[in-house]
């Protein structure tokens, strides 16, 4: 006999997924938009804009990556201790 399949995670609230996905577009999108930043002024260091420019968005994107992944395990740890709290009480649905 199979046992009956119990859930793994709670209902899922969209904020933090809508939140991360929009940070994940915004590191996606803003760097494709190259008429932003072709231009060979102003230079820092010798180094003409166009490329400084690109540079200055990898700390940003792994920044913007980095706190979509947060967001998201934190929201799958809160559903997964609801239904561990749900199940430890002796409700189950």
């Amino acid at each position: 006999m199979s046992s009956p399949e119990v859930p793994t995670r709670g209902p899922a609230r969209p904020g933090p997924y809508v939140i991360s996905g929009i940070l994940l577009l915004i590191a996606i999108v803003v760097p494709l938009y190259v008429p932003a930043y072709s231009y060979d002024e102003p230079r820092l260091g010798g180094i003409p804009f166009f490329y400084w420019y690109q540079m200055a968005w990898i700390p940003v994107t792994a920044a913007l990556v980095g706190i979509s992944y947060w967001l998201v395990t934190k929201e799958d740890r809160r559903r997964r201790e609801s239904v561990r709290s749900r199940l430890a009480d002796g409700v189950e649905r």
